[in-house]
C-alpha cells in the first residue's frame, strides 16, 4: 500500500501582506496549527505574494500529508495499515530514515512511536494528571526499534502510532526555505510559528528575531541578530497541566510516559537549517535539568529562557 501526498489547492486569499518596521514586507497565513509568515524587503513588493503562495502551499502540503489528525494523510494511512507492508513513497522514506537517525543517536528519547501517550495525556491546563497505570499500560507500544523498517517497506506493530509533529515543522521551513530560494536571490526570512531560517541578511543591517517570554505571548524575552541560517525553537509554555502546584509540561519522555521535569521553559538553538536546530532544541528539553550541558556539548549557539 502507497500513497503520495495530494497538492494543496490554491490558497490565495488566505494570505495577508503586512508593512513591517524596518522596511519589510509580512506575507502571512496559518499552518499547523501556527502563525507563518514569509518577510522580505519592501522592495520585493512585486514578488511578495508569488513567494509567499509558494511557502504556503508547501507549508500545506506537508501538514495535509503527515497530519495525524487527517483520515487522508499517509500518516492515516500507515495507522489503517498496521500489521502488514507498507510502501513508503520517497518523502515519508526520508523521514522514516531520520526519525530513526534521531532515535539511536538519542538513545531512544527522540521517538516518533511516542505520541501513542496523548492517549492518556491532554494538556489543556487542567489539573487532569493520568493515572500511572494508564500510562504504563502504554509503554510496551513506545519504541521506533519495534518497526520493521527497510526502505521502501515499513510494518507497523498492531496498536503502535506514529507521529512526525517533533520535526514536521522544522522540516517545513526547510522546504519552503529551499523552494524560494530556487525562485529569489534576494534576502527573505521564513518564520513558521517562530521556527525559522533566512538565506542572508538584510542591504543594512541583519535580521531580528524575537524570542517570546513564556506564559506572556507577544512578550519579548530575548531579541538575536540573525544573518543567515536557521533558528529553532522548544518549550513548554502553552501546553501544561497544573496540579497541586507542580506543573507538567507537555514534553515526555518516552522512556517513562512521563513529563520531562526540572527542564527550561524555552530553548533557541541556532544552525544551519531548521530542523537540525528543531532537533537540538527538543532534545535540550529532553534532558530537563541537564539542558544547558547538553546544548554546551552540541557547540552550536543556543539560549535558554527559565
Amino acid at each position: 500500500m502507497s500513497r503520495e501526498g495530494t497538492d494543496a489547492t490554491s490558497r490565495v486569499g488566505e494570505l495577508t501582506v503586512e508593512q513591517r518596521s524596518g522596511n519589510l514586507l509580512a506575507v502571512c497565513f496559518t499552518a499547523m496549527a501556527s502563525p507563518c509568515e514569509v518577510l522580505l524587503p519592501a522592495s520585493a513588493q512585486a514578488l511578495a505574494v508569488e513567494l509567499g503562495l509558494v511557502a504556503a502551499q508547501e507549508a500545506w502540503r506537508i501538514e495535509a500529508k503527515f497530519s495525524r489528525y487527517l483520515d487522508n494523510s499517509v500518516v492515516a494511512d500507515i495507522h489503517r495499515s498496521r500489521g502488514s507492508v507498507y510502501h513508503a513513497d520517497a518523502e515519508t522514506a526520508l523521514l522514516l530514515d531520520f526519525a530513526r537517525q534521531c532515535f539511536e543517536l538519542s538513545d531512544g528519547l527522540f521517538d516518533i512511536t511516542c505520541g501513542v501517550l496523548r492517549r492518556a495525556w491532554r494538556f489543556d491546563g487542567s489539573d487532569n494528571v493520568p493515572d500511572a497505570a494508564a500510562v504504563e499500560g502504554l509503554l510496551p507500544l513506545i519504541g521506533f526499534d519495534k518497526l520493521q523498517w527497510q526502505a521502501p517497506n515499513l510494518v507497523l506493530p498492531r496498536d503502535m502510532e506514529l507521529d512526525f509533529g517533533g520535526a514536521g515543522k522544522e522540516y517545513a521551513v526547510d522546504r519552503a526555505f529551499e523552494l524560494l530560494a530556487q525562485r529569489h536571490s534576494g534576502p527573505f526570512l521564513v518564520n513558521f510559528g517562530g521556527d525559522l531560517r533566512a538565506n542572508k541578511p538584510l542591504k543594512s543591517a541583519p535580521w531580528v528575531v524575537g524570542i517570546e517570554r513564556p506564559d506572556h505571548e507577544q512578550q519579548m524575552a530575548l531579541a538575536l541578530k540573525l544573518e543567515r541560517g536557521a533558528i529553532a525553537t522548544s518549550g513548554d509554555a502553552r501546553r501544561y497541566l497544573l496540579k497541586d502546584g507542580v506543573r507538567y509540561g507537555h514534553v515526555l519522555n518516552p522512556r517513562t510516559g512521563w513529563p520531562v521535569m526540572d527542564a527550561p521553559r524555552s530553548v533557541s538553538v541556532a544552525a544551519a537549517t531548521c530542523t537540525e536546530a528543531g532537533l537540538i532544541s527538543t532534545l535540550a528539553l529532553l534532558h530537563g535539568a541537564q539542558a544547558r550541558a547538553f546544548l554546551e556539548e552540541q557547540g552550536t549557539p543556543f539560549w535558554l529562557v527559565d
